[in-house]
C-alpha cells in the first residue's frame, strides 16, 4: 500500500529542522558562519512551532519550543560579537583610521567573544540537542494525522499582532534618532517578516513581495544596530587608561566616523519607513487569504476564469476539460 504523501505543514517543519541540524555542529565548533546560519535557522523553527501546535494535540509542540528558545538565545551573544570584528575589518580595510586605535578595539572585544562562547557552550550542554529532534519528528508525526487546518488562523492572528507591534515601534521612534527605539523597529520589521515567510512558503502568494520589502529595510537597520554596537565597546576602551600604542584623539577618530554612518542610516530608515507602513497595510492581503475557508478559496480563484461556451458533443467535452487544469494554475 502506498503512503499518502505528508501535508505541506509537516515538509515546512522538517525543512526548517533539518537546516538547524545542519549548521548546528559548526556553530559549536565556534565557527563564526556556523553560529549565524544556526541562529537564523532556530529563530525560523521557533517561529513556526508554535504557529503549527494549533493542529497538534497534547503539549510536545511547546516543549519543542522552549528548548529551540534556549539554543536561539544561546546563539545570539555570540553572533554578535563575530559582527562587530567584521565591522572593525572593514574600517581597517578602507585604511582611513589609526590602526592601532582599531586593534585596541578588535583585542577588547575578542576577549568578551572568548567568554562569551564559552557560556554559550555551558548553555547548550543545557540543551538536548537529539531529544529536540525527537520532539520535533513526533510533530512532524502528529501534523499528518491533523483533521483541521487551525495553524492558518493562528498564522494569521499573529501577523495581525506583529503589524501592528510594528506601526508602533514606528510611532515610538519617530523622527528623532535614538538607537534604542530604532532597535525595536528592526525587532518588529524582523518579527513580521517571518511570519510572512511562513504564509509565503505554505503558498500564499502576495506574501512574497512584503518578504522582499521587509528584508530590506530591515538590513539597513541591521547594519545600523552593528555600528551602535561596535561605538558601545569603542566608548567601553576610552574609559581606559590611554596607550603608548594608540595615538591621541585615535579613539575619539574611530567614534565620529561611527556617529557619522549612524546618522545617515537614520536618515535612509526615515525614508524606508513609508513602505513598512505600505507592507503592513498589504498584510491584511496575506490575513485575509489565511483565514479564508478552502472552499471559498478555489471558487475565488475560478471568479476571474471566463467559462467556456457552450459547445454541441465532443467539442463541449473538450472545452470544459481543457479550462479545469488553467483554473488551477491560477490557484497554485
Amino acid at each position: 500500500m502506498n503512503r499518502s504523501p505528508s501535508r505541506p505543514t509537516r515538509l515546512l517543519l522538517e525543512g526548517r529542522a533539518d537546516a538547524l541540524k545542519h549548521h548546528l555542529p559548526k556553530a559549536i565548533e565556534g565557527d563564526g558562519i556556523g553560529v549565524h546560519h544556526a541562529r537564523i535557522a532556530s529563530r525560523r523553527l521557533r517561529e513556526l512551532v508554535p504557529v503549527l501546535a494549533e493542529d497538534v494535540k497534547g503539549n510536545k509542540p511547546r516543549k519543542a519550543e522552549r528548548k529551540i528558545r534556549r539554543l536561539t538565545r544561546a546563539l545570539g551573544a555570540v553572533r554578535e560579537l563575530d559582527v562587530t570584528l567584521t565591522v572593525l575589518d572593514e574600517l581597517a580595510a578602507r585604511d582611513t583610521l589609526p590602526r592601532n586605535a582599531l586593534e585596541d578595539v578588535r583585542a577588547h572585544v575578542v576577549a568578551e567573544r572568548e567568554e562569551r562562547r564559552s557560556t554559550m557552550l555551558k548553555r547548550m550542554e543545557k540543551v538536548n540537542v537529539e531529544k529536540l529532534d525527537r520532539r520535533l519528528a513526533s510533530v512532524a508525526a502528529a501534523l499528518d494525522e491533523a483533521q483541521a487546518e487551525e495553524w492558518r488562523k493562528a498564522l494569521a492572528a499573529r501577523l495581525q499582532k506583529r503589524g501592528k507591534a510594528l506601526l508602533e515601534s514606528i510611532r515610538e521612534a519617530g523622527q528623532m534618532y535614538n538607537p534604542e527605539r530604532l532597535h525595536q523597529v528592526r525587532i518588529a520589521t524582523k518579527k513580521l517578516r517571518y511570519g510572512l515567510e511562513i504564509a509565503s512558503e505554505s503558498g500564499i502568494k502576495p506574501a512574497t513581495p512584503l518578504v522582499r520589502q521587509l528584508k530590506k529595510v530591515q538590513d539597513s537597520l541591521g547594519r545600523l544596530h552593528d555600528l551602535q554596537v561596535l561605538q558601545e565597546h569603542v566608548a567601553a576602551v576610552q574609559t581606559r587608561p590611554p596607550t603608548a600604542q594608540v595615538p591621541e584623539g585615535g579613539l575619539d577618530a574611530v567614534s565620529r566616523l561611527l556617529e557619522d554612518e549612524c546618522r545617515h542610516l537614520h536618515g535612509r530608515y526615515l525614508a524606508m519607513a513609508p513602505t513598512l507602513r505600505t507592507a503592513v497595510e498589504s498584510a491584511r492581503q496575506v490575513v485575509a487569504e489565511l483565514i479564508r475557508p478552502a472552499g471559498r478559496t478555489r471558487r475565488s480563484a475560478l471568479a476571474g476564469t471566463p467559462r467556456p461556451r457552450r459547445a454541441a458533443g465532443a467539442v463541449a467535452a473538450a472545452t470544459e476539460t481543457t479550462a479545469a487544469p488553467v483554473a488551477a494554475r491560477g490557484r497554485r
